[in-house]
């Protein structure tokens, strides 16, 4: 690859790097909160997920219990990139506190990030370089280090550093591997 180059990752690639667990707690968790949300994150939410989960017997897959929902959003969220991104961007507007500690870090550390507010669902995907030197625990570190009465679990502030990235540690995965040759 060139340094003209761009490679982006699509957004639903994220589910290579998450535990099936994790990513149904996380969408549990935006479809229970999803009054919370501003009216314009509830708009794009419902509109991806009527498009997007098709649960027999209900026309509009949103009315459906919640259950269905979940294992519809799962889905969903493994195979398009939309859904995956718009469900992202909730569950972010629904962890203001964590989203503006894990900004701070990245910007302190020089990371080039968007601002929190901005739009990343417009984005084409994940960049899949991180900066040099950089990964989940030395970033985990830095976060416990700074903020060591946070009761953020450790694959939320993985998830955040991503999202708010817009950036998979995909080559540093690939490069441990590599490197163990």
């Amino acid at each position: 690859m060139t340094n003209d180059q761009v490679v982006f990752a699509p957004f639903h690639t994220l589910n290579e790097f998450m535990l099936p667990e994790y990513r149904e707690a996380v969408l549990r968790t935006v479809l229970i909160r999803m009054p919370e949300l501003s009216g314009a994150g509830k708009s794009q939410l419902n509109r991806v997920i009527k498009k997007n989960i098709v649960i027999p017997g209900f026309r509009n897959s949103s009315l459906a219990p919640m259950p269905l929902k979940i294992k519809g959003a799962v889905k969903a969220f493994s195979k398009n990139p939309e859904f995956t991104a718009q469900f992202l961007s909730a569950w972010t507007e629904l962890n203001p506190e964590l989203a503006e500690r894990v900004y701070e870090i990245l910007k302190e550390r020089g990371w080039e990030i968007l601002p929190i507010e901005a739009d990343r669902t417009r984005l084409p995907g994940f960049l899949i370089e991180w900066p040099e030197g950089e990964s989940y625990d030395t970033l985990g570190q830095v976060f416990s280090e700074k903020w060591p009465d946070a009761a953020d679990p450790v694959d939320d502030i993985r998830l955040m550093i991503v999202w708010l990235s817009g950036r998979l540690p995909y080559n540093a995965t690939e490069e441990a591997e590599d490197g163990d040759a």
